[in-house]
């Protein structure tokens, strides 16, 4: 590969350079790397960690969604439909799908009932039927209105891990691990990135994505561009020993402030998340504010506490069991913590659109973000547009451009 003119005459004689530079080795960055790589590209991933994965990829709740989840956003919902087959099929490895899964819709305060959750889901081809009464009879009749038996599927975290790392080797990508990157600036032809590992190094690429979920504008920030407004949530899941007549359930009230309880295969448990008490406080990006360094949330106790973020596991399997009685027998495991972040736009309908967002004073940098790990073949089809496209910005399926 020659080296073009740049500004700085030390980029060429010290700074690696390739064709695309991905930051955050979480999945959407491992599958982009790889993807990237497979066109013919030199890539290299650059990854804060010791190993990829561990962050939003490890903590939530391991679902491959088919769309039930979204009854407010036909659009999310037909996407996650359509990517439900293709990740089963190329992500085989990891797919968790030895237990049956229910839908129960509540009485009160749900945003659809049973029979707008019926339609919705034959309006996008999602398989449902009636629950057996013996399942049925397992949910408190006063607050549920119906129970529904459906198709979807969960995954190992740690295999799926396996296989990014497999793909990654095979695809000959660059890996940098223990590396945080400081800041970006256009360098001529080249834009130079400038990371901690922990000496200081210099790396060039033509293209750079930035895949780092809650950490997009703390790097959009330190490189002096414009950050994107973004929520982000202190959000605590729980993992759940079942008991013995629900080890192989997996449990979903909704559509409102409920409960999602799935089997959690990289710890052979089940994983509670709750919307009124999974998340603990929120705060926004945008460019009045200074941006919060959310690592010590996730990392330390004692930080969580100082500001008020106490465990609210027993609220959340408290609740849980006045819609499923029988819930009051699980016993609770650890605390899973992490930082969620979506756009602002999801709130008014929950969807789940994905974020590819190139920056108007570089655009060869983009910001990728995605809600949902099924969601990664949208991203795929839109790396594929992109020198095809003049757009600075885009969103699929909801992507946000």
């Amino acid at each position: 590969m020659s080296n073009p003119t740049v500004k700085d005459d030390s980029v060429v004689d010290k700074t690696a350079v390739y064709d695309a530079l991905v930051i955050g080795g979480g999945f959407y960055g491992c599958a982009i790397a790889t993807e990237l790589s497979q066109q013919g590209l030199k890539v290299t991933l650059v990854e804060q960690e010791e190993e990829l994965m561990q962050r939003a990829s490890y903590t939530n709740q391991a679902r491959i969604h088919q769309g039930y989840h979204y009854p407010r956003s036909i659009l999310t919902a037909l996407r996650s439909r359509v990517n439900f087959d293709r990740f089963v099929k190329q992500f085989e490895g990891c797919v968790f799908d030895s237990f049956d899964k229910y839908y129960a819709i509540a009485s009160n305060n749900s945003k659809v009932n049973a029979e707008q959750f019926k339609l919705f889901c034959r309006r996008i081809g999602a398989p449902i039927e009636a629950a057996p009464k013996e399942v049925t009879r397992l949910f408190n009749p006063e607050l549920i209105e119906q129970v529904f038996r459906v198709k979807e599927f969960a995954f190992d975290t740690k295999k799926l891990r396996l296989i990014m790392q497999q793909l990654l080797e095979e695809s000959k990508v660059d890996l940098k691990m223990n590396c945080q990157v400081t800041s970006i600036a256009q360098s001529g032809k080249w834009m130079q990135c400038i990371a901690n590992q922990p000496e200081e190094i210099s790396i060039g690429a033509k293209r750079i994505f930035n895949c780092t979920y809650s950490g997009i504008n703390r790097v959009l920030s330190s490189s002096g561009l414009d950050v994107i407004p973004l929520k982000h949530e202190l959000t605590e899941m729980t993992l759940l020993d079942m008991p013995k007549e629900l080890e192989d359930f997996s449990i979903t009230v909704m559509d409102g402030p409920f409960f999602s309880i799935m089997p959690f295969p990289a710890r052979k448990q089940h994983i509670l998340s709750h919307v009124r008490y999974t998340p603990h406080f929120w705060w926004l990006d945008n460019s009045k504010c200074e941006l919060v360094n959310s690592d010590g949330y996730i990392k330390s106790q004692q930080y969580r506490e100082e500001f008020g973020a106490k465990s609210y596991q027993l609220h959340m399997l408290k609740d849980a069991a006045r819609y499923m009685p029988v819930l009051q027998d699980c016993t609770l495991g650890d605390s899973l913590w992490e930082i969620k972040t979506i756009l602002p736009q999801s709130e008014v309908d929950d969807s789940r659109p994905i974020l590819f967002r190139r920056d108007s004073n570089m655009p060869e940098f983009i910001s990728v973000m995605g809600g949902k790990i099924d969601n990664i073949f949208d991203i795929q089809e839109k790396i594929g547009e992109l020198d095809a496209s003049s757009s600075v910005n885009s969103t699929i399926a909801g992507v946000e451009h």
